[in-house]
């Protein structure tokens, strides 16, 4: 799937103002002006990631030199407001399943989490805007298309979604190795968002401080980690396990 480019600081910046689904902006480390610094609110308004990178960056992203030192990528998918997706799932008296990824920055990672979210009945994935992973033609291949279908919310710092969550009674569940408590002793027929952060960096301390529940998963073997995919799959399991154990009223 090609990806669409905008180039120069008058298009990306009327394109963000129209609304226009971005993805990402790259501005030149030597491109320094008062409408820089316009986009650059602009996009932290719309939230929308904006990295400064070396110009020779931007000028293998085209082929025309007529770029100003500004280029947007157009994004694959369309992002939804997380507090519309919060009063829909209210409204439908559902118990809450949402998944928040911490700085997991390889797509083939997010989109083979995007996928098994949406096959275990998630309402949706929340992305920081910062230290998050594209959603490229990669992410939308490995998601196998899930991407088109469970909703993707985007907050500009991942405690801005975690205080939006808490306001809606639902738990925060940091999923970590630094936890007592493994997911088998858990309770998740409740509200719940769950929490993952990269391999190499875990979930931040300021999530794992305010999170009502830590779990872990038990570990057996010599390896001391699983990729944070099949970690999420083995969760979801275990949380659509026991939402059906009470739908059928069989208890947890």
């Amino acid at each position: 799937m090609k990806q669409s480019l905008l180039y120069g600081i008058h298009t990306v910046t009327e394109a963000l103002r129209a609304g226009q689904q971005i993805e990402k902006i790259w501005v030149s480390k030597n491109t320094q002006n008062d409408r820089i610094q316009s986009l650059k609110a602009l996009a932290e308004e719309k939230k929308v990631p904006l990295q400064f990178v070396p110009v020779e960056k931007i000028n293998t992203l085209t082929t025309t030199g007529n770029h100003q030192g500004v280029i947007a990528q157009m994004s694959e998918i369309i992002y939804q407001p997380l507090e519309e997706v919060l009063i829909r799932i209210q409204k439908s008296g559902e118990p809450a399943l949402l998944i928040l990824l911490d700085s997991i920055t390889d797509v083939r990672n997010v989109g083979a989490i995007v996928r098994t979210a949406e096959c275990m009945g998630a309402h949706a994935v929340i992305l920081p805007v910062s230290g998050s992973a594209s959603l490229n033609a990669d992410a939308m291949k490995v998601s196998a298309g899930a991407l088109m279908h469970l909703p993707v919310c985007r907050e500009n710092h991942v405690l801005d979604a975690v205080y939006l969550l808490q306001s809606y009674d639902i738990r925060i569940v940091a999923c970590t190795e630094k936890a007592a408590e493994t997911f088998y002793e858990a309770d998740f027929t409740g509200n719940v968002c769950l929490v993952f952060g990269s391999e190499e960096k875990g979930i931040s301390p300021s999530v794992i401080k305010i999170a009502e529940k830590k779990v872990k998963i038990p570990m057996k073997g010599k390896i001391e980690s699983l990729n944070v995919s099949v970690s999420t799959g083995m969760i979801l399991s275990e949380v659509v396990r026991q939402r059906d154990f009470v739908s059928a009223g069989k208890g947890k």
